[in-house]
């Protein structure tokens, strides 16, 4: 189940120089199933990475975070589904050290050279020894089947490309993300990868990176739980003949940010778009606010309110949750009777209750369609964000409740 979403032509996903991807079967949680994927990467790249903010994060996010700081350089990213080594102390580490020293053995480089991610379920144990084992055998893949390993509970492979023309050079652009539960921001259980060929210096590729995340990966929602794993990495492989972006205010630094922006946003989307039980993708759009993280919480005390998202399952244009989820955002000067509230492009609140012209019947006619738009007008200050979330149907619950069996 997911909404207006479907996988891409296999066509239209690029290929990027520098960058050779694999697959393989560890039998971690199921049997005949790709749950295994290297990404190995040329000797010259750049690589920058946001992670989650949860104090219970990952041992292999911890092992990530060290390898980056010891500016080694990247060579590969090894990621496994079924089991998120989270919640596993010191031996969690060990494993994903592990796992780490053999796959630099297979390609000829430092353990620190190595970054490993897992996704699936927390406070069991890695199952080190079977990854280890299938390494050796694990086949050169494509973009898609790459996408369709890295899944746990998403029921669609994401996965898009983008390329841009600058200086009559072609630059490429290519990311695979999965998710659909456990998805709330500081990150986004989600992993999201973008790879491109372009030649970008780091502290600036990392600028871009935490700047793109909060209008991407940072601005969606499914169930309001922050996952122990989340990482999005991108990677530039600097082959293009393109001369190195290493200034914000270079001629090519916005060209470049905004297709990698768009790519992300695509991949954040299509999380929310596949989240778990989803009918429904919904954007909440607050707009003049005092200031970006007002509206942030705005934002999110609406698309994470159960009642609310509910309501949006059942079509039912029960439209005082939404109010309701405005006056808990923690806003304490917040003078309701100056917000509008829009659905879509029906007025259904103003003057601090219920709009005059307002009917439930066209209520009813935008709660019904698949794509909504929530519009809050703080009438406040001149900031503004977009929160991309879903509905919660009775399919949310029962994945849930099953996801170990």
């Amino acid at each position: 189940m997911s909404v207006n979403l479907s996988i891409p032509d296999a066509a239209r996903i690029l290929q990027i120089d520098g960058v050779k991807v694999f697959v393989g079967q560890a039998g971690i949680k199921k049997t005949n199933h790709d749950d295994l994927t290297l990404v190995v990467l040329n000797e010259t790249n750049s690589i920058a990475a946001v992670m989650t903010q949860n104090r219970f994060c990952a041992a292999p996010v911890q092992i990530t975070k060290q390898h980056l700081a010891a500016n080694q350089g990247i060579r590969a990213l090894v990621i496994n589904t079924g089991n998120a080594n989270a919640g596993t102390g010191q031996q969690g580490r060990l494993d994903a050290l592990f796992i780490c020293e053999k796959v630099a053995q297979l390609i000829g480089c430092g353990a620190e050279q190595v970054l490993p991610f897992s996704t699936g379920v927390i406070l069991e144990p890695l199952p080190a020894d079977k990854i280890a084992t299938a390494l050796p055998g694990m086949k050169m893949a494509s973009w898609l089947q790459a996408a369709k390993a890295i899944m746990t509970t998403d029921t669609i492979p994401k996965l898009a490309s983008r390329s841009v023309c600058i200086d009559d050079q072609k630059i490429h652009f290519t990311g695979i993300a999965k998710g659909a539960g456990m998805i709330h921001p500081n990150m986004a259980t989600m992993l999201g990868f973008i790879f491109t060929d372009a030649d970008i210096a780091q502290p600036i590729l990392q600028q871009m990176v935490e700047e793109i995340v909060q209008i991407s990966f940072n601005a969606i929602t499914v169930d309001g739980d922050t996952s122990t794993n989340d990482s999005f990495v991108v990677v530039a492989t600097g082959k293009t003949l393109l001369r190195q972006i290493d200034d914000i205010n270079g001629s090519h630094y916005a060209a470049i940010k905004t297709v990698l922006a768009d790519l992300a946003l695509e991949l954040a989307q299509a999380i929310v778009r596949d989240g778990e039980g989803a009918t429904k993708f919904i954007t909440i759009a607050v707009k003049n606010a005092k200031t970006v993280d007002e509206a942030r919480r705005v934002g999110y005390a609406v698309a994470d309110s159960p009642l609310v998202k509910t309501a949006f399952y059942a079509s039912d244009p029960n439209l005082g949750r939404i109010l309701c989820a405005i006056g808990y955002a923690g806003i304490p000067d917040l003078d309701v009777d100056a917000i509008l509230v829009y659905l879509g492009d029906v007025l259904v609140a103003q003057n601090g209750g219920r709009a005059s012209g307002y009917c439930e019947e066209a209520g009813q006619q935008v709660m019904s369609q698949e794509e909504i738009t929530v519009i809050i007008d703080l009438n406040r200050g001149q900031a503004e964000t977009k929160i991309y979330t879903c509905d919660l149907s009775k399919e949310y619950v029962s994945i849930n409740a099953d996801y170990r069996s």
